[in-house]
């Protein structure tokens, strides 16, 4: 019987082949008490596993370049760099070691017992790229399991190395999959995947993403409905799975599996081309990254500078201790001259109280989204915005750098980031720091600030509009909640008008500005934004030569009008279908 699942759409491209099934190793963890005599071998077996995930997956990273190219090399090895830095957490380990010593659990009740405190921690979280770092530790106990029962990795293959090669082309179809297991694709038989779990900025999407293969996470209970040896179609493109499909699917899909290979070839010939438009307007595409290892594959695609570097990483997984100065002044050197003079938009911290880095105020905050995040958070922790800011000018005597503030709301707001940017300049010159300059942007993501556009661009030399947060904000939907997440909307009129009306506004007054989030890097919405005035464009990596695509074909001219038509639309999906 022919049945389709929906997912989330994170990696381009057409899979067909026969399902291969991966079971979690978490659904039959045995539960049971061990006497005070097997403590130290309950312990020894913990040890045991996490050594051997640490072997493995620093093997994995050894044969990375072998396995990816140098391209998509530096990116990967950061993602696996966040899994053996969970393995050596301090409250994963600590954790697990009470419930063995104190309670008797067993091992792997124990490791799955302390995996269930944390995520609760990741899951009242508000950021959705931060949020879903708890998938990475649900894949580290997942594989910690998995070699305490002595079970293989799940993309090692049918049957291992050593049995023929299957005629069929085989899909993998898992709960969830680590980056580790990911990088074993190049190497085995299978051509796409489907996992329950997982979203647009999970690791495992970005792993998918570099590595070019189709893929559809957020797919609920396709593990449940799929049986084993199911011919399945994977759309990339769309978020669809199609299982069993008719012959006449099958071989319309296997045609469109050709095409993508053909545009595939087409967009790597466009690399170097100048990102112009028909009429000659020159368009700015930008990068957005999270480490100062991903300038590699920004430059790999011509990005000519980066829009967005996300600094939370350094912030991350910290149990309370932050970053010191000279810390965060190497990484966002490293950024800066890993972008060989090109600008680097570097964006002050992003995370709030209800983040593991203030774990003793989070239960005070009954809805984070609306809390002590962003902005808010930095200027009620003074001290700590300061060596912040210090770090962002040092890191400026090396390039071009750009400040962007993010959440900002009110004047009041403002005044406090020019004054404390203007304290640490202070505070370097007092000790004779060296230091650059810094063009100081603000990011537009509360429908407040777009209709406040004009008092913002008094006090700053270009914006950044954050897509993802002024949808959620403006439209009252938490995105990756799955019972609202229909109601999300880019083509909103609201929030259209929002978007065009800032973009008016900067382009009238002569300030620069971008779009940063999901809609930069969304091919369906290029033209429109192109329409509506937008001239600098920041995403992903891996979506940077599809939308130079779609400047390359446009004439801004006859877009102009059709855009307003859109924004001033009540139905500008129907429109945008034309």
């Amino acid at each position: 019987m022919t049945f389709t699942v929906h997912g989330q759409a994170v990696s381009r491209g057409i899979a067909i082949g026969r399902a291969v099934l991966v079971a979690s190793s978490r659904m039959d963890v045995a539960h049971y008490f061990v006497t005070d005599e097997q403590v130290h071998d309950e312990l020894r077996r913990l040890r045991t596993a996490r050594d051997a995930v640490v072997a493995e997956i620093t093997r994995v990273q050894h044969g990375l370049q072998e396995t990816t190219g140098l391209e998509a090399h530096h990116e990967l090895n950061a993602l696996l760099d966040v899994h053996l830095m969970l393995l050596q957490d301090t409250q994963l380990q600590d954790g697990v070691k009470h419930w063995v010593q104190d309670r008797h659990y067993n091992a792997e009740w124990a490791l799955t017992s302390q995996l269930e405190v944390i995520a609760k921690q990741f899951d009242e979280m508000e950021d959705p790229y931060l949020r879903e770092r708890k998938a990475d530790l649900e894949q580290v106990v997942e594989r910690m399991l998995r070699h305490m029962r002595g079970v293989a990795s799940p993309v090692a293959g049918p049957g291992g190395s050593d049995e023929p090669a299957h005629e069929d082309p085989l899909v993998l179809v898992a709960h969830d999959l680590s980056p580790a297991d990911m990088l074993q694709f190049k190497q085995s038989v299978f051509v796409g995947f489907v996992t329950d779990v997982g979203g647009k900025t999970s690791h495992t999407a970005i792993v998918a993403r570099s590595m070019d293969i189709p893929a559809v996470v957020g797919a609920r209970t396709a593990s449940q409905l799929v049986q084993q040896d199911d011919w399945v179609i994977i759309d990339g493109d769309a978020g669809v799975v199609i299982v069993n499909p008719s012959p006449i699917v099958l071989a319309e899909y296997g045609f469109k599996q050709r095409q993508g290979e053909v545009e595939r070839e087409r967009l790597s010939r466009i690399k170097n081309t100048p990102a112009v438009t028909l009429d000659g307007e020159r368009i700015e595409l930008l990068a957005n990254i999270e480490q100062p290892q991903d300038t590699v594959p920004a430059l790999s695609v011509s990005a000519v500078g980066v829009g967005l570097f996300r600094t939370e990483f350094l912030f991350m997984g910290r149990d309370g201790k932050l970053p010191d100065e000279d810390e965060q002044y190497l990484a966002y050197r490293a950024a800066v001259e890993g972008m060989h003079g090109l600008p680097v938009t570097i964006r002050t911290v992003d995370v709030g109280a209800d983040k593991p880095l203030d774990r003793a105020s989070r239960d005070d905050h009954l809805n984070p989204a609306l809390g002590l995040r962003a902005i808010r958070w930095s200027l009620s922790e003074p001290a700590m915005f300061l060596t912040q800011l210090r770090a962002v000018l040092r890191a400026a005597a090396h390039g071009k750098v750009n400040l962007l503030i993010p959440m900002l709301a009110h004047a009041s707001e403002i005044h406090q980031v020019k004054a404390l940017l203007a304290r640490a300049r202070e505070q370097l010159d007092q000790r004779a720091a060296v230091y650059g300059p810094v063009r100081i942007g603000a990011m537009i993501e509360v429908p407040a600030a777009a209709l406040a556009v004009k008092m913002f661009l008094k006090h700053f030399d270009f914006l950044s509009i954050g897509t993802n947060d002024l949808i959620q904000y403006t439209l009252a939907i938490d995105r990756v909640d799955e019972t609202v997440a229909h109601l999300y909307d880019p083509l909103h009129p609201a929030v259209l008008q929002l978007v065009a009306n800032t973009i008016a506004e900067c382009r009238a007054q002569g300030k620069g500005v971008s779009v940063c989030g999901e809609m930069a890097g969304d091919v369906t919405m290029t033209r429109l934004l192109l329409g509506l005035g937008l001239r600098s464009f920041s995403m992903h990596p891996s979506q940077i030569l599809a939308v130079k695509q779609q400047v390359l074909r446009a004439d801004t001219r006859k877009l102009r009008a059709w855009a307003q038509e859109v924004v001033q639309s009540d139905d500008p999906a129907a429109l945008m279908a034309d």
